[in-house]
């Protein structure tokens, strides 16, 4: 029978991917639910105090970026992470959000809401054009997107509306 890698409760278990890696560790209900809801009780989670110490490096991660998000940092002073441990704690998806503050994902459909010069193609795209199957991409705050008659390109996300 699985068990919550952080409280030990045997309640309604199930798997949690700790992003941006494959791995996964076992929570609870309650658990996952505080943690997917971000409303997290300070008093459910005192069990880090045992979780931190874990050898399961998800374990340690989840850990650290809760008890970062309760604002201990008297626990987190104690924990020691192995270099790519931290930097796996540290990893903050971008959430980017459209000029509405509408969040986008792959796949959406998008109307550009100011004119804008393409640099270096001598065009623009005109306002109100609908560009279709946007994709998230590596560079901070834009999408890439294939706009007719100019090809592929990457647009910010705060001059596009989600359709």
């Amino acid at each position: 029978m699985a068990v919550c890698d952080l409280c030990g409760s045997d309640v309604n278990v199930s798997e949690y991917q700790v992003k941006p890696k494959d791995d996964k560790v076992n929570l609870c209900e309650t658990c996952l639910t505080q943690i997917e809801s971000g409303n997290l009780d300070e008093n459910h989670f005192n069990c880090l105090n045992d979780s931190m110490w874990s050898e399961v490096p998800a374990v340690k991660v989840l850990s650290y970026r809760l008890l970062k998000q309760l604002g201990r940092n008297d626990m987190l002073d104690m924990m020691y992470l192995e270099e790519d441990e931290q930097a796996w704690a540290d990893y903050e998806e971008e959430v980017l959000k459209d000029s509405n503050g509408n969040i986008l994902k792959d796949g959406d459909s998008v109307t550009v809401i100011k004119d804008l010069e393409v640099k270096g193609a001598g065009k623009t795209v005109k306002r109100g054009t609908t560009v279709k199957n946007i994709r998230m991409c590596d560079v901070a705050g834009h999408v890439s997107c294939k706009v007719d008659g100019i090809g592929s390109i990457y647009l910010k996300a705060e001059f596009l509306k989600k359709i």
